[in-house]
Order: C-alpha cells, then structure tokens, then sequence
C-alpha cells in the first residue's frame, strides 16, 4: 500500500517511522509488524521511501551490487517473511573463502582458507543482489500491514512527545523516527548528531566478469599493496569483482579499455580463475568511514550506514545493519508489549549501549586489515600477513573466524540466533 505524493498526513500519529527503505530500514519495519502481530495492537509503522526498485524479471541480467549476507541475516530476512521471496535462482550460496595475500601463491599453504564444512554448516553465506533484498523486505512488509509512503525527508522537528517530518508526500507525526537513510543522512544531521568521517584514500570498482575456471563456490580475496581485489560468486557462474583500489590506482584503471582492465584483472589475480571477461560495466565510488558519536537522540535512533560505514573487504555492512535493525527492534517491541513508549530514552539508550559495543571492534579489525595486509610494508604488515598463515593452521583461531563470518558472534538478537526453521520471534 504505497501512499503517491501529496497525500495529507494522518490525524494519528504513526508509532515508528522509518526514513529509508533499503534493504536495513525495510527489515527494521517488517520486524516490527510481524513482532507485534499478537499485541493489544500492532505497532503502526510506516517507511519513507522515495526510490522504490522495480522487481526483477527472473531472466535480468545479475546487478554488479551484491552483498554476502551471512547467517544472522539469512535469520532475520526468514523471520519476517523476506527470505522465500527471493529467488533461489538468482542466490549463490558460497561454501569457502579463501584469503592471500600478493607474497604467496593463491593455492599454497599459506593461503587462509574458511570451509563451511570445518563448521558444519551448509556454506557461509549467500551472495545476493542489493535491489532483491530491499524489493523482498518492503513486499514482507505490505504484506505484513505496513505502510510505504512514497516521498523524501525535507524536514525534521523533534517535539517533547513526538518528532514532525515534513516530507514531498506531506507532513508526518510520529512517536519515533527511525534513520536508515545511508551514509549522508538527513536524519543524522537534522537531529545533530555528528560522525567521525573520513577517507580511506580508496576507490571500489565494481563489475561483472565471466571467469575461464569455475568459481567453485568460493569468495576469492587478495591482499594487494595498493588494495584488496575480490571475486564473488554468482548464481549465473560469473562473478562479482569488487576491487578497493588506492585513489592513485584506481583512476588508471576506470581510464582503461575493457580488454586492458580484463588482462590487469587477470594479472592482479595472480591467474587464480584464469582469464576475465567483462560482462557488465565497471562502477566506482569512494570509500569513507564514518562512526556517529551517537546512535541515539530523543525520539530518533540510527540504524546502519546512517550510524556507521565500514570498509567492504569482510562485506560486513548490510549484515551489520540488519543486526541493528534487529536489536533496535527487539528492545522497542519488549517496552510496546510492557505498555511503555517505544521511543523512550531509557529504550534508545539501552540500543546504542548494545551495538555500540558490538560494532566498535569489528570496525577496529576491518581497519586494521585493510592497514596491514592491503597497504602496509613495515614489521607489523610482515607479521600479520604472516599471521594468515598461522591462522590458517589454528584451529581455535580459525573457528573464531568462521563464526564471526556466518554473523554469530558478539551478543546476538534473539531473531538472529533462531534457526531459520524456527518460528518466527515476538520478542516477548
């Protein structure tokens, strides 16, 4: 039920909403509805959201903006109804990573090598089209009761008892409003929270390649010294390259030919999937990092890129962001079902305790990878690209790694750590 711009806003004021419909804000509302279904009454949530994508015929081309999604998210999109709605066709289940960096052979000993198998789990993860994760989580959404308004944040005001958004579709009242409106957004910055930002000094360059070898249901990554190049694996047989380049190579490679991009990205490989044939264009944006010094405010809480951005090399920033959701979510539906106010304080404050404290060191890790294997040339970088190795042959070590990529590590959401046969949470 999507309201078309210029609707007038209701006399009630919503409970939640929700700025941003992506894959994170889309599931933060379909866990709200579905968590709430057996309540005196469901919470009434709505999601601003002006670009909602088209669903996808089932013989389109494979999108270039993938994301791994891991375990705890597989959890949570199965939990409100998501998971099933997206085509198993167009989902590439990978079931090893394997790790090296450019001073070592790609099939050698000293190359770090995750098994799903060593776990006993059935892969990692699945490999995933952006635009299909938010078209299944806002459709699990209607269908769930919730309501899509069509239209963009203009402005915000935040009252004593609720916040007002003026909107292109109309103004809004709710009790709290919720940012999952990405990396610049507007909710951050009209609540007045500020972020530590700042550059990676890199460029990611995406694309789709058709590979010689089969990619044998592997996540290829390579530790260059001027980046991280990785090959993704695609339900069609090709793959995903994501290449985090330094500012002063990527620039050479986005001014390439095609077949000279191909013979760079067969060499930078190290040949591991022989040769590379493009199959879609290449896209390029830079790569930032950005914390909130806070993920809370009264009446307004921060979920995902809207609270934190971190470099893709462990393609942890949608699975980060659904645990948000998640957690955020859990804690609002315990204080609705114990007829408290979902945006009270003592609630937000309880949220930004909690993922704070989970996000800081994976963010803390993820940067210190990217400074030591991807960049660095000093006695730390020797020993930590060492340490892949050793890795690799500890088993305690290892398996830490290996849960920590399916999403089950830290202080999880109950919904992240039901199976996905299980029925879904209430949060009760």
């Amino acid at each position: 039920m999507s309201d078309p711009i210029g609707v007038a806003a209701s006399s009630e004021p919503w409970d939640v909403l929700i700025v941003g419909g992506g894959p994170v804000g889309a599931s933060a509302a379909a866990l709200l509805q579905v968590a709430t279904e057996d309540a005196r009454r469901p919470l009434r949530v709505a999601v601003l959201e002006l670009n909602r994508p088209a669903a996808t015929p089932p013989d389109a081309p494979m999108d270039s903006r993938v994301s791994a999604l891991s375990r705890a998210s597989e959890r949570i999109l199965t939990a409100i109804g998501a998971w099933p709605l997206i085509a198993p066709s167009r989902m590439q289940p990978y079931e090893r990573m394997r790790v090296w960096h450019e001073s070592v052979q790609p099939r050698s000993g000293d190359v770090l090598e995750f098994d799903a198998a060593y776990a006993g789990e059935p892969n990692l993860g699945y490999i995933v089209e952006n635009r299909l994760v938010q078209t299944a989580a806002l459709t699990a959404f209607e269908t769930l009761g919730g309501r899509i308004i069509s239209g963009e944040l203009s402005r915000l005001r935040v009252h004593g008892h609720h916040v007002e958004l003026e909107t292109s579709a109309g103004s809004f009242a709710c009790r709290l409003v919720i940012g999952a409106d990405g990396a610049r957004s507007m909710v951050r910055e009209s609540i007045g929270l500020s972020a530590e930002t700042s550059s990676y000094r890199q460029t990611a360059i995406v694309a789709n390649v058709r590979t010689e070898l089969p990619h044998e249901r592997t996540a290829w990554q390579r530790f260059l010294r001027t980046g991280t190049l990785a090959f993704l694996p695609l339900a069609d047989g090709c793959s995903s390259v994501v290449w985090s380049a330094d500012d002063s190579a990527a620039a050479p490679l986005l001014a390439m030919s095609p077949s000279a991009f191909e013979e760079e990205l067969l060499r930078q490989s190290d040949s591991v999937l022989g040769a590379v044939k493009l199959r879609t264009e290449r896209l390029s944006f830079p790569l930032r990092k950005l914390t909130a010094h806070r993920f809370t405010a009264h009446r307004c809480a921060l979920i995902g890129d809207a609270a934190h951005v971190v470099h893709p090399l462990a393609g942890q920033g949608v699975n980060l962001g659904l645990l948000d959701a998640a957690a955020l979510c859990e804690l609002i539906c315990a204080a609705f079902r114990m007829r408290e106010d979902p945006g009270a304080q003592s609630v937000l404050r309880r949220y930004e305790r909690w993922r704070k404290s989970e996000i800081e060191p994976i963010a803390l890790a993820i940067d210190g990878f990217n400074r030591y294997l991807a960049h660095g040339v000093g006695p730390l970088s020797r020993i930590a690209q060492r340490g892949l190795a050793l890795v690799n042959r500890t088993d305690e070590v290892k398996r830490f790694f290996i849960t920590r990529a399916l999403g089950l590590g830290g202080e999880l959401p109950q919904v992240a750590r039901q199976p996905p046969s299980a029925p879904p949470a209430s949060f009760s």
